[in-house]
């Protein structure tokens, strides 16, 4: 009689979070405050989407990723987009080969596991179209053959909100493929001042933590959290305010919001807050996560009417009112053992 094979065991949350946190300190050597952008920067990882960081120059954008990459590990490129690129610039092209009378492929760039998109808005269409590719499919076509892009993949894309010549906006279905926008602001004070302290000498350096290896079994662990249904439904309910906000209790959205969320918003709030679960080393979703996450992951997603934008209305502030009057689910108290388990479906 044979035995039948033991089930691998699951790395305990707490575990990976005490890995996920020690790269993180390690971005944080570097990188003076800003820290809920690194964490977004690891929330997109861990979820398998991609991340846009928007912010004025000189904020440490370009130089948090290239730290995130040497934490993380894996192979890094860094693809400065200018108004005369050409997409055979970022996926590759065919070259003939006079010795072989073929033509041979030479894959560009974007054939690695971090790709920082830098200024992505200055690319014209037919570059960003070659991105959303990489970035949808996960795989380049290139003279009638397509090309997986390695794994993990992910795309970081920066942009400068303040300029407006020579810049191409990046349309809504771009947009709603990056899983988070995160809005990159000024440091305080006390960071400004470390930043003068720290960086007016020998900068300091990230060491790596991590590899391609682990950072697929975190993602892989990432997607086993539990979602309890109430928490499903009230992802669901964020959205749909988004959509009929008069059926929350929001009448006065309706003259703001011109397009609501679509769907991919729906999934990406259950994976962005899966992940930052995991990095909080629990292995179940709470509504504060979905909090934490809604607006980086459902404000980018939203178009407001033209009425709203000449009155300086922020998809931010929408989505802050939306988790301001849609409830969260109240969990149930047990007075015995502390809390009522959550049933598994």
């Amino acid at each position: 009689m044979t035995s039948s094979p033991v089930p691998p065991v699951r790395q305990p949350a707490q575990a990976a979070s005490k890995i996920l946190a020690d790269a993180i300190a390690q971005v944080q050597r570097v990188i003076v405050g800003q820290e809920h952008m690194v964490e977004q920067l690891m929330v997109a990882l861990l979820a398998k989407g991609h991340c846009l960081l928007e912010g004025v120059p000189g904020t440490a954008k370009t130089l948090a990723v290239r730290s995130f990459a040497t934490v993380v590990g894996g192979e890094f490129a860094r693809i400065q987009f200018t108004p005369d690129l050409v997409p055979s610039d970022i996926v590759g092209t065919r070259i003939y080969s006079a010795k072989t009378e073929t033509f041979d492929i030479q894959l560009g760039p974007v054939f690695v596991n971090f790709v920082l998109a830098d200024e992505i808005n200055r690319a014209p269409a037919k570059v960003q179209s070659a991105m959303l590719e990489i970035m949808a499919e996960k795989q380049v076509s290139i003279g009638g053959k397509t090309y997986p892009a390695k794994k993990p993949f992910i795309v970081i894309a920066t942009q400068n909100p303040i300029e407006s010549e020579g810049v191409y906006p990046l349309p809504e279905a771009q947009r709603d493929r990056f899983l988070l926008k995160v809005d990159v602001d000024y440091p305080r004070g006390n960071e400004e001042f470390e930043i003068l302290r720290r960086m007016s000498v020998e900068a300091p350096q990230p060491n790596p933590v991590l590899n391609p290896t682990v950072v697929a079994q975190l993602q892989d662990r990432a997607a086993q959290i539990f979602v309890h249904n109430l928490v499903a439904e009230y992802i669901v309910r964020l959205v749909l305010a988004t959509r009929n906000p008069a059926d929350f209790g929001m009448p006065d959205l309706a003259n703001v919001i011109s397009i609501g969320c679509s769907s991919r918003a729906t999934l990406g709030l259950v994976s962005a807050s899966r992940a930052l679960a995991l990095i909080h080393g629990r292995d179940y979703v709470l509504p504060t996560d979905v909090q934490a996450v809604a607006k980086d992951v459902m404000a980018h997603r939203l178009l407001l009417t033209f009425d709203a934008v000449a009155d300086n209305v922020a998809p931010a502030q929408v989505v802050e009112r939306i988790i301001a009057m849609v409830p969260p689910p109240t969990p149930v108290w047990n007075q015995q053992q502390g809390v009522a388990p959550l049933p598994r479906t």
